[in-house]
């Protein structure tokens, strides 16, 4: 029944917005692809495409960027994306249209969202010490769109279930011609819900060991993210950190589950720290 009632939802939805985008949090969303995408995660047989993927993610991030904007430094903006697409070259998906952004926000968090729009909070900025420790933090996000965690959960949910509802308040107001607002906030809210849950502790996990291949594959010191989750395990009991300690193991599991990874593996590695360059970008960054 549920199952039914989600796929007469999406042929409704996609009877009234054949060709409906929408312009929010500065990313023109394709409604059409999001409602393929929500039908294709509601059945297990079905994968998402990488344009599906990619609107999906354009959405998530239209959810972070309503929460927080983006800093409004231009040169740092330039500086992480140049090191985050840096990364991107050393993985198997290249070619998405990866996106770095630093939001404005004292909480100390990272996000990823599928397709390849990664964000990193000021907050967590300022807690770093090198160029080194921010590569580790983009890789382990730029790991989680690689393996497609997000997606995973989401189809693990049950798919996008929330589109029932959506489609019933697009039925409700079509006569009036006001459904677009409350449909945009249906659609926000779902993503959302998705994104406050976090994922499960083995694709943090994942994303952890991944990372730390990334980083040193691609030049930089392998301890890198080791050295953030230290300092993030000595915020413990912050409101700063609330939100990502919600979301994420524990730092202290995860350097517990990197000690073997790290020592057999990538302790003869002499990757670049870079920290003078971060230094002059992040000037109010942690001391060393």
């Amino acid at each position: 029944m549920k199952y039914a009632r989600a796929k007469l939802a999406v042929l409704a939805l996609s009877a009234l917005f054949a060709t409906q985008t929408w312009a929010i949090g500065g990313f023109n969303l394709d409604l059409n692809k999001i409602i393929s995408a929500g039908k294709n995660l509601g059945e297990a047989s079905k994968d998402v495409s990488e344009p599906e993927e990619i609107s999906i993610g354009e959405g998530m991030a239209s959810v972070l960027l309503g929460a927080a904007p983006l800093a409004k430094n231009e040169a740092l903006q330039r500086y992480v994306n140049q090191v985050g697409r840096y990364l991107t070259l050393q993985t198997e998906r290249p070619d998405l249209p990866w996106y770095f952004g630093v939001l404005d926000s004292n909480s100390v968090n990272a996000f990823a969202t599928p397709g390849g729009h990664i964000f990193v909070t000021s907050g967590l900025l300022r807690k770093m010490r090198s160029e080194a420790e921010l590569a580790g933090v983009l890789s382990h996000e730029i790991a989680h769109v690689l393996r497609k965690h997000h997606l995973a959960a989401m189809k693990k949910a049950g798919g996008m279930g929330f589109l029932a509802d959506v489609a019933s308040i697009a039925v409700e107001q079509k006569g009036g011609g006001g459904y677009g607002k409350e449909l945009s906030k249906n659609l926000i809210s779902g993503m959302k819900e998705v994104m406050v849950r976090g994922l499960d502790k083995g694709d943090e996990y994942e994303a952890d060991r991944m990372g730390i291949v990334i980083a040193t594959r691609s030049g930089y010191d392998p301890y890198g993210l080791p050295a953030v989750l230290q300092t993030l395990e000595g915020l413990s009991g912050s409101s700063d950190v609330s939100l990502l300690f919600s979301t994420h193991p524990s730092p202290d599991s995860r350097l517990d589950t990197l000690s073997g990874l790290m020592q057999s593996n990538f302790d003869h590695y002499q990757g670049q720290s870079v920290s003078d360059r971060f230094r002059h970008l992040v000037p109010n960054g942690a001391k060393n």
